[in-house]
């Protein structure tokens, strides 16, 4: 479904990503893990054209899309939600989720897609006329991932979703990831400093390390310290 062939990204002079190469077969959930500043987030924004691929080739479905604009990326079904979130403060949870079903394909699903996200996370049914501005952390992350659901994704990419989120926050945001991938089959890349969390939910791994893939493995097959120990 998915393929990263030879990927090289660059900020100016500085290259940070060099000729990775990575697939996810259909309904996967694959994880990547490495050190802060190694390249995770570099790979998403490249996937996404927030910060387009150098060189090499990104296949979606068959098509090649490492020179696709970021809103038709969207379009495909490719949903990239990052750390920082970037909700709209001053609009209410539900403006924020009519945000994510912009493009034709989604408003098409608009109804469902709404139905299930209130199903993933039903909080957010209940904060639904709430400025996200004054959401807790757990709940803006929830918003993110589900305005991201809403533009009708097939593939959701999702960059640190536990950050700075108490326990049962965390809890409650995997928690919604896993239904995600088991009830809609959505394709999941997610990049998380949790390791045990995510291996726990992932089919596979790969681990990234100053912009190189150092392996790849089952998730049932590794070891959190061999793990550990590559970040060292």
């Amino acid at each position: 479904m998915f393929e990263i062939k030879d990927l090289c990204s660059a900020y100016g002079d500085i290259q940070v990503l060099y000729n990775i190469d990575l697939h996810i077969d259909e309904g996967e959930v694959v994880a990547l893990f490495g050190p802060n500043g190694h390249g995770k987030s570099t790979l998403l924004k490249a996937i996404s054209a927030v910060h387009p691929a150098r060189s090499g080739s990104i296949l979606f479905k068959g098509q090649e899309i490492a020179k696709t604009p970021a809103h038709k990326i969207v379009e495909l079904g490719i949903a990239y939600i990052p750390e920082e979130r970037f909700l709209f403060p001053d609009m209410t949870v539900m403006e924020n989720l009519n945000m994510g079903a912009y493009n034709l394909n989604a408003r098409k699903s608009m109804a469902e897609n709404l139905e299930f996200v209130f199903d993933v996370f039903p909080r957010l049914k209940e904060r639904r006329g709430q400025l996200c501005s004054t959401l807790s952390g757990g709940e803006a992350r929830m918003v993110a991932i589900a305005r991201g659901l809403m533009c009708n994704a097939s593939m959701l990419m999702v960059d640190e979703p536990s950050i700075g989120l108490s326990p049962s926050m965390k809890f409650a945001v995997f928690e919604a990831i896993e239904k995600v991938n088991r009830e809609k089959n959505l394709t999941i890349l997610i990049v998380e400093q949790e390791i045990e969390h995510a291996l726990r939910m992932a089919n596979r791994m790969y681990q990234i390390r100053k912009g190189r893939i150092l392996f790849e493995r089952k998730a049932d097959e590794i070891d959190v310290k061999e793990i550990e120990k590559a970040y060292f």
